[in-house]
């Protein structure tokens, strides 16, 4: 593999001024060196992203071994944190593989030693062809959706030694991607078989195209678009053309469902049917969107926040309303706004660029220059604002330490 992304993890990273918020008094030393000295939070500038260490051990722990139970297998989908470091945690644990969204991410992730990997995307760009097709015939083990004839034909027409994987992806109206019903699917699949170049693996969905909550309505709907997509696959199966079958699906919403939906399926040839979930979010979680979501919500497996933003005061021009040093740069919003922890009545109302707006009672003490923890929502987003995250060893300590650093590549 021939690329200037280091592999993970990376000693010889030195902290400079790239790093958002990482003190002056720091820069120029290597970030494995300062993340032995255990710096204080509190040493830090603001606003400032961190990761909890316990809750992502915790929360990777939890849903590989409920995953091992059932006999499924965990890709993770990479696009969430972008961060080798937190990608090798996953394999180490025993992920099955890794998913991403782009050639550019399967670039990454090879860099960074990943052998196998799931494209969970069409792949048409001849520049992206080219360079799946070499990556291959290195040895690597990487698959590609496909939802149309002419998709099938752009990788067919690719030079190269070993066949190229592809997963038919199954889609339903109203979703994004995906051959729109069973007939249009297994004309996709008979142009794949008869494509020498391709070798058809099995197929691929998204059940989160479909749903946002949990609402009876919703997890019906989801589930019926489940059903179809097992049935799709136990169609192909009776082709014998399928070669170590794979079956793949799920989100971080409706993982449950793709378990109890794509775990029926059975190969009565005798050959074993591997099912992979493609959860991305659990491993750093968050306090808004995916935590109203969980399946694994208020009980004993609940996934915990990976991630909190700590912010100070800079003003508090009225008496219900104080302002924060971080904005739409440091925290995402497109799920939901930030909540503030160690205040009652205090909610994050809106964000500028580097403010927040957030309203207190009158009887609040809150005050400049007072440090505050926010937890987000929707960790794909939170990971792109950053270049480099402290990582905490809890941040419910009262006096967080920094314990590592986490690099991402976006």
């Amino acid at each position: 593999m021939s690329s200037s992304v280091p592999a993970v993890p990376d000693a010889s990273l030195v902290l400079s001024v790239r790093h958002k918020s990482v003190p002056s008094s720091l820069w120029g030393r290597k970030a494995s060196e300062v993340a032995t000295e255990r710096h204080l939070l509190r040493e830090f500038s603001t606003p400032l992203l961190t990761l909890d260490r316990s809750a992502v051990d915790h929360n990777t722990t939890t849903l590989l071994d409920w995953a091992r139970e059932r006999g499924l297998e965990v890709a993770p989908h990479g696009k969430t944190t972008m961060a080798p470091e937190l990608w090798q945690r996953l394999l180490d644990a025993g992920a099955w593989g890794l998913t991403v969204a782009t050639v550019w991410q399967a670039q990454v992730a090879r860099a960074s030693g990943v052998q196998r990997l799931l494209i969970a995307n069409e792949v048409v760009d001849p520049v992206a062809i080219s360079w799946l097709s070499e990556e291959v015939d290195t040895g690597a083990e990487i698959a590609c959706w496909v939802d149309s004839v002419e998709g099938v034909r752009l990788l067919a027409e690719s030079p190269g030694t070993r066949p190229l994987d592809v997963l038919i992806e199954f889609g339903a109206p109203g979703g994004r991607t995906g051959a729109r019903g069973t007939e249009a699917a297994l004309a996709v699949a008979r142009e794949v078989l008869a494509a020498p170049r391709l070798r058809l693996r099995g197929v691929a969905g998204y059940e989160g195209s479909y749903g946002a909550d949990r609402s009876p309505s919703t997890l019906a709907r989801v589930r019926t678009y489940l059903s179809e997509l097992r049935e799709l696959m136990s169609t192909l199966l009776t082709w014998d053309a399928l070669l170590e079958p794979l079956v793949t699906a799920g989100g971080s919403a409706y993982f449950e469902v793709v378990a109890e939906e794509l775990g029926l399926l059975a190969d009565s040839r005798g050959r074993d049917v591997t099912v992979v979930l493609r959860s991305g979010a659990f491993q750093a979680h968050d306090e808004v969107f995916y935590d109203g979501i969980s399946p694994f919500a208020d009980s004993s497996l609940a996934f915990r926040p990976g991630l909190a933003l700590w912010s100070r005061v800079v003003s508090r021009p009225e008496p219900t309303l104080v302002i924060l040093d971080a904005g739409k740069r440091d925290a995402p919003i497109d799920l939901g706004l930030p909540v503030v922890h160690g205040h009652p009545g205090a909610v994050v109302t809106t964000l500028n660029d580097q403010h927040a707006y957030v309203s207190v009672p009158v009887s609040s003490s809150i005050a400049v220059g007072d440090l505050v923890r926010l937890g987000v929502s929707h960790p794909c987003t939170a990971f792109d604002r950053w270049r480099l995250i402290p990582e905490l060893e809890s941040a419910a300590a009262a006096d967080p330490a920094v314990v590592g650093f986490v690099e991402t590549f976006f």
